[in-house]
């Protein structure tokens, strides 16, 4: 489902411009991150996408929907909101009933609903805490709680709002892995997110943002190539890409094999040259 941002601009009731004319189009089954430093629009861009936002001025289609003339209710059953604080997001007495609030909510059967809030609790490695209030658990489980309840809704296009802030090296892990998984089911995943390590390594297309605007779009390798442009959103490019920089390796890299390929073709032996034997 593609999603189209048109020549979008929005102000706050206090008077902050936080997007001056964004325009881009998501194709469906893309992996997108958008960073930039604090205050850039990133978040206000993506609560465009499921109405808890309305333009100023300019467009946001989701399919054929314009968010402008869809509730969020209905936004719901295209779009699902990951918030960066799952505490602003959960509100059940137990994780089943959490997870199972969204899909019914948009009217599944109740053979669906069970089988989707299964698949979600297994994905999320939950199952063994369906009776736990969410509460009860670390910040850490209760981010995986609040995903699986956007994954049991079975929506096309996921948002993730700072997905690793707060998790440990399992659940990083693990987060990628759940997003290869997306991927591989044809769902547009839109990440925002200040772990550039992490963007580099799962995402295929980069959106920097800085003061409203879209600065760069494309992907990592051309993104990650403009650092004047970077550097003035605060927004560093990877560790690897950056070790690579320094070590002038003439390419942009910011994977680990990337990294050991570009470093064994710079230091490969040349072969000696034979010269050819005289006549006699």
């Amino acid at each position: 489902m593609q999603i189209h941002i048109d020549n979008l601009h929005f102000t706050y009731p206090s008077g902050v411009q936080a997007l001056q004319g964004v325009s881009l189009t998501i194709e469906p089954g893309e992996q997108v991150a958008i960073v930039g430093q604090n205050g850039a629009g990133k978040t206000t861009l993506v609560r465009h996408l499921n109405g808890l936002l309305l333009p100023s001025s300019g467009s946001v289609r989701v399919g054929d929907w314009l968010t402008r003339d869809s509730s969020v209710a209905k936004l719901a059953a295209r779009v699902g909101y990951v918030f960066q604080n799952p505490d602003d997001q959960l509100f059940k007495g137990n994780v089943r009933d959490e997870v199972k609030f969204g899909p019914t909510n948009l009217g599944f059967t109740p053979e669906q609903i069970e089988a989707q809030v299964d698949e979600a609790l297994t994905r999320l490695e939950l199952s063994e805490k369906a009776a736990v209030n969410p509460y009860d658990l670390t910040p850490t489980w209760r981010k995986r709680v609040a995903i699986a309840a956007i994954l049991a809704m079975d929506t096309p296009i996921i948002i993730l709002d700072e997905p690793t802030t707060g998790q440990d090296h399992h659940s990083v892990q693990h987060l990628a892995g759940l997003i290869q998984h997306l991927r591989q089911q044809g769902k547009t995943v839109i990440a925002i997110s200040h772990d550039i390590d992490f963007v580099a390594e799962n995402f295929d297309r980069i959106v920097v943002m800085g003061q409203g605007r879209v600065l760069l779009d494309g992907p990592a390798e051309t993104v990650f190539a403009e650092e004047e442009i970077l550097n003035s959103t605060y927004v560093q490019p990877p560790q690897l890409a950056r070790l690579a920089g320094r070590l002038d390796l003439g390419q942009v890299v910011y994977t680990v094999d990337g990294f050991l390929a570009a470093y064994r073709q710079r230091n490969a032996p040349v072969s000696p040259v034979t010269p050819p034997i005289s006549g006699g």
